[in-house]
């Protein structure tokens, strides 16, 4: 569980830079930033349905603060 929450992490943040990248180059004049940020979005959304339904399963349990 911890490897596809890393690679999860991993894919948001390749989709953050990459959406900076076209925002660098293009200059606005393409929308290949918005796809890139709208991928970040669908990312962290299936990242947090995923972590709900790993806790509903059992297969990760909250830790508390200590």
């Amino acid at each position: 569980m911890k490897i596809i929450v890393a690679v999860a992490f991993i894919l948001i943040l390749g989709s953050l830079g990459s959406a900076l990248v076209f925002l660098m180059r293009d200059k606005g004049k393409s929308n290949r930033t918005v796809k890139a940020l709208a991928f970040r979005v669908g990312f962290s959304i299936a990242l947090f349905t995923l972590l709900l339904i790993a806790h509903q399963l059992g297969w990760i349990q909250p830790t508390g603060i200590r």
